[in-house]
């Protein structure tokens, strides 16, 4: 079996180096010398053991993701153009930096346990999570751990978000722009603490400061899936001069938008959405969605850099990073 040892002696490098360039750790290696021990792994059928490195080093490079938003038992979290995009970005700018990922919906506390004995993870990043007994179960972990989306304030873990109050305030304020007065907030299920709770605050400032009086009966929560947005779109038809909805998701407002095309309502004939995420699926509905942008590709490349930080002994610049977020204006909107 060919190994590090056979590379360095044919390419007249050091162990130490030909490990690095393995390790994705190209900084330290200059180009020449990259591309002449790639020819030589290529050359010799060079294939890294990963459990031998593993215990050699008590690293095994992988990084977990920890999904904690728990599904319906037909559904899946990925079905989510959100969830792939971004856990696709964390896939790329790890492996661009010599390290896997893992990914693994986690329900309970002592799923994930069992999941860290049987699994050596170097770092984890952990989505859906709130100040509960489950976030009390890894707080305190001898492993780099990073946070996508929380609302949760800890100086010992990093963490990476979005400014979900101003685009909501934004997304209901361009309705509010456009003449409309009675405008529904529709949503996921609503929980304090939350990124949703965040976009339902911000849509409930645009409405004070526009002097248009808030009505709870005007936040519609449920599952995002088309089956839960069927029974939304018609609670909808119940609410009697509705012409607007801030919906907290883009994959939410495109399945109502179907939904409600079905039963003769057209956007946004007679009804305007404002979507939230900006993914590739709000440019190929129709019409084409007005919605509040972020920047997936800046956000995972962030978190990676964090953890890769975290990996290396250094503390990260900024522990805490609020992304931007704009509105992006298309066809899902009318002036009245």
């Amino acid at each position: 079996m060919v190994t590090i040892k056979d590379i360095a002696q044919a390419t007249g490098v050091s162990f130490t180096t030909v490990s690095n360039v393995i390790n994705g750790k190209h900084h330290r290696v200059s180009a020449e010398t990259i591309a002449r021990i790639n020819d030589a792994i290529k050359e010799l059928g060079y294939v890294p053991n990963m459990s031998a490195r593993s215990l050699v080093s008590s690293s095994s490079r992988v990084i977990g993701f920890i999904n904690h938003v728990v599904t319906k038992d037909d559904s899946n979290f990925m079905e989510d153009p959100f969830h792939s995009i971004f856990i696709g970005v964390l896939e790329r700018v790890l492996r661009e930096n010599g390290y896997y990922l893992m990914l693994r919906t986690v329900a309970t506390a002592g799923e994930l346990m069992a999941f860290l004995q049987n699994w050596n993870v170097d770092g984890l990043f952990f989505t859906g999570i709130f100040k509960d007994s489950f976030y009390d179960s890894f707080a305190a972990l001898k492993i780099p751990v990073i946070l996508v989306d929380s609302y949760i304030t800890d100086t010992r873990i990093c963490n990476i978000g979005l400014e979900d109050f101003e685009g909501s305030y934004l997304a209901a304020s361009h309705l509010i722009e456009n003449r409309h007065q009675k405008i529904a907030f529709v949503c996921p299920p609503l929980r304090e603490g939350g990124v949703i709770n965040a976009r339902f605050h911000g849509y409930r400032k645009a409405l004070d400061d526009h002097d248009i009086p808030f009505d709870p009966e005007l936040v519609l929560d449920d599952e995002m899936d088309l089956e839960s947005c069927q029974r939304l779109c018609g609670r909808l038809l119940t609410i009697p001069g509705l012409t607007g909805l801030v919906v907290a998701a883009d994959i939410m407002a495109a399945n109502l938008i179907t939904c409600m095309r079905e039963k003769g309502i057209m956007v946004p004939r007679d009804i305007s959405v404002v979507g939230f995420d900006d993914i590739i699926l709000s440019r190929l509905i129709t019409p084409p969605l007005t919605t509040i942008r972020q920047d997936m590709n800046r956000k995972g490349a962030l978190a990676v850099e964090m953890m890769i930080r975290l990996l290396e002994g250094e503390r990260p610049p900024q522990t805490h990073i609020t992304l931007p977020v704009h509105l992006v204006r298309r066809e899902s909107v009318r002036k009245l």
